[in-house]
């Protein structure tokens, strides 16, 4: 049997899973699904120093909204990091990602470590946002993380015309008049929030595989957009609610570990079975 707080922590990685699906389809296609690992690992600082900050306030440290804020305030900064590192063409962007995902990282496992000697920070459980455990997760925590998600999710579903016009031909777009800046800004907020709902569950290190898996299994089998936003969507869903049960089931199982393996057993599947791309 289910226990109430588990099947809500099961719909919210499942509702986690279907935003990353949805939203990881539209950054695959434009390029951009390696960013999800440098925000990631920007994350970090940001949770260190908003558990300390609220710590420090008398406020419960291990509240899930102010790490959140912090996760996404870092996540944005090494976004722009990156942006301006390789705004001049000396820096490829795969060597400006390395960069910013490793200062960040380590500054945040330094903070990490200051955290662990404090009282008031020391219990937060700060480690679980590494990896992921679902287990540590309340039913607050689960229904913020989901709503956050399906939020994503739904705006996904309204900027699907112009999305698909960015992804498929950034010149189309701009010469149709759409804001190509701005949309490519809203895609980087979607996949920043997404990111940062995925923390809790999923862990910083392999929320990137949430994204990439489920909409490149999804690539495999469909032909046109929709189909693999549907199919995305229901693989992310699937993957995250399998990483979930496994991880509640077995609370020494990282729930990231967990829902990685099952997206990536759904992508075999669908390496094999795709018949115009897969085996």
């Amino acid at each position: 049997m289910i226990g109430h707080n588990t099947l809500i922590v099961l719909l919210g990685c499942a509702a986690l899973g279907l935003a990353a699906g949805v939203v990881g389809s539209f950054a695959l296609l434009r390029g951009r699904a390696l960013l999800a690992d440098a925000i990631g690992h920007a994350a970090l600082p940001g949770v260190v120093a908003a558990s300390l900050i609220v710590a420090a306030m008398g406020g419960e440290a291990r509240a899930l909204a102010p790490l959140l804020l912090g996760a996404a305030v870092t996540g944005w900064l090494g976004l722009l990091a990156l942006r301006r590192l390789t705004a001049s063409g000396r820096i490829r962007p795969d060597a400006g990602i390395a960069v910013v995902l490793s200062a960040f990282y380590a500054l945040g496992t330094l903070g990490l470590s200051v955290a662990q000697t404090l009282p008031g920070a020391a219990q937060a459980g700060l480690t679980h946002f590494i990896l992921g455990q679902a287990a540590t997760m309340t039913e607050a925590d689960a229904l913020l993380a989901g709503a956050l998600a399906l939020g994503c999710a739904a705006v996904a579903g309204l900027l699907f015309q112009p999305l698909r016009a960015l992804c498929f031909d950034e010149a189309f777009a701009r010469a149709q008049g759409l804001p190509v800046r701005a949309l490519d800004l809203a895609l980087l907020a979607l996949l920043l929030a997404v990111c940062v709902a995925g923390l809790p569950a999923v862990g910083l290190i392999l929320v990137v595989a949430l994204l990439v898996a489920p909409a490149a299994a999804a690539r495999m089998l469909a032909a046109r957009l929709p189909a693999m936003l549907a199919l995305a969507g229901l693989f992310g869903a699937l993957a995250g609610a399998a990483g979930a049960l496994a991880s509640t089931r077995l609370p020494e199982v990282p729930t990231g570990a967990a829902v990685v393996l099952s997206g990536l057993v759904i992508f075999g599947l669908a390496a094999l079975a795709g018949r115009r791309r897969g085996a």
